[in-house]
């Protein structure tokens, strides 16, 4: 499942698309929004360039809306179920685990978003540059 062809190992690892062995960001994962989305213009070992187009992460917007709601939910129901807090306790819950999330949530988005039009090239002879 983890395997380095698969697309979760490059998505979770936040690898290249098309070789899943270069780094897709600049820096690792932190609390300073600026640095911790920085992505690389190339890919270090395919020279892929990630940028597409102009404005091509603009999409990631939405995967990344629907990566929130599905932690929001989530966090609801672990709130309520498990731990049998209110309605306003559970609010709390998930703005803090929201906003703990989020550096995560910007990362991984962006990944998600290039994978859905980038394939994975075994064959060194056949990757785009």
């Amino acid at each position: 499942m983890f395997t380095k062809e698969s697309k979760l190992y490059s998505i979770f690892k936040s690898k290249c698309p098309q070789c899943h062995e270069g780094d897709f960001f600049e820096n690792k994962l932190s609390f300073k929004i600026l640095k911790t989305t920085e992505t690389k213009s190339h890919c270090p070992k395919c020279n892929l360039k990630y940028m597409r187009e102009p404005s091509f992460f603009y999409g990631a917007m939405y995967v990344g809306y629907g990566l929130s709601v599905a932690m929001a939910i989530a966090l609801y129901f672990i709130s309520v179920v498990f731990f049998g807090l209110s309605m306003r306790q559970s609010l709390f819950v998930i703005a803090g685990g929201l906003f703990i999330l989020a550096p995560w949530s910007l990362r991984i988005s962006r990944v998600i978003w290039i994978h859905l039009f980038v394939k994975y090239q075994k064959d060194p002879e056949k990757r785009v540059k």
